[in-house]
């Protein structure tokens, strides 16, 4: 993601879009409201929180959070809460709901406009989710393998960098101006199937074709993360929608899969950590749906019959899916009550 996009993203108001009409649909009327022992019965908005963290002070499943929001047409602009803002928990028609009363240092007036959208609290904190909204994808080989790939740099470098040219090697008979120059990366094997779910292409650059002859191509290099090597493929860009509203939600249908891998390259995984689940949109995941992650029962032995036995399954964290691809999704860990590793499993909350 270039600067422009990552700081338009950074601006945007994440509404609290609080109606109860947008939200009702992603919550089980099974689900069961149930408030935290030693709720406190109002809360001062200060600056750093997110719809998140004061949804943790109520409720012990805070996911579930646009069951307890509540409009209150009294406040100008009920879509957004800001730090001074007072919320008092009420009870409407027998259930749990939080209201709020606008502080007296909010001014909401078209002069302040921009100062308004800084402040407003968003519902997940998306400074954690930022850094990995990338270009990067996650693709199937054949993709890879059919790509036009780098031939050389300009008088013959072995890298390059933003400003330079290079060659690239391919079919570009599709008239594509505007591609993208991508890092293969490690292979996502599913581990109850053995399916190849996909390779990981890291993004490192934007390039533009500046000149074809044939299956050559000069090709300027706009931006650049890292330097640019030989065999790195060019893949066309593509028309992304970045979102900048994540509402937690239950997922459309029971879904059990595994942790599969970790960004960043470390080995143990705690919150605010991004992980890759072999679970994707074909099984119906969207941004935004909440998983529980369990860490597996381990095989210990039991002392009176020698038997090795299987202890169940502990939960562990919730992760909340913000990047779905088609066999694959990337998911932030917000929550984790004990340190989390690949291979451990996630399922509907």
């Amino acid at each position: 993601m270039n600067k422009k996009a990552l700081r338009y993203l950074r601006v945007l108001t994440v509404s609290l879009l609080v109606q109860a009409g947008l939200f009702i649909s992603s919550v089980v009327s099974a689900d069961v409201l149930s408030l935290k022992d030693g709720h406190p019965q109002t809360y001062v908005v200060k600056k750093g929180d997110t719809l998140w963290d004061i949804s943790q002070v109520f409720l012990d499943d805070p996911w579930l959070w646009p069951e307890i929001w509540h409009v209150n047409p009294q406040v100008d602009n009920p879509h957004l809460i800001y730090p001074g803002d007072v919320l008092n928990l009420v009870y409407i028609d027998g259930r749990p709901r939080l209201v709020v009363k606008r502080g007296k240092d909010v001014k909401l007036t078209p002069q302040v406009r921009i100062s308004e959208l800084d402040l407003a609290i968003p519902a997940i904190p998306l400074d954690a989710i930022s850094p990995f909204m990338t270009d990067s994808r996650v693709v199937d080989s054949e993709s890879l393998t059919a790509a036009p790939y780098v031939l050389a740099g300009s008088d013959g470098h072995i890298v390059s960098g933003a400003g330079d040219q290079l060659y690239a090697r391919g079919n570009f008979e599709n008239g594509q101006e505007a591609f993208g120059i991508f890092r293969p990366g490690n292979a996502y094997i599913d581990p109850e199937t053995e399916e190849l779910l996909g390779y990981q292409a890291f993004s490192i650059a934007n390039a533009k074709i500046i000149e074809l002859d044939g299956e050559i191509a000069t090709v300027g290099l706009n931006q650049t993360t890292e330097e640019v090597r030989r065999g790195d493929r060019l893949l066309p860009d593509e028309e992304r929608l970045i979102s900048s509203n994540f509402y937690p939600s239950r997922p459309g249908s029971e879904t059990e899969g595994y942790i599969i891998a970790v960004e960043g390259g470390v080995s143990q995984i705690g919150s605010m950590d991004v992980v890759v689940i072999n679970k994707g949109s074909r099984e119906g995941l969207e941004v935004g749906n909440v998983l529980a992650i369990y860490r597996v029962g381990e095989n210990v032995r039991d002392p009176v019959t020698e038997e090795i036995v299987k202890v169940p399954d502990s939960r562990a964290g919730l992760m909340m899916v913000f990047r779905t691809f088609e066999k694959v999704s990337y998911g932030l860990v917000l929550k984790a009550t004990r340190t989390l590793s690949v291979m451990d499993k996630v399922k509907n909350p």
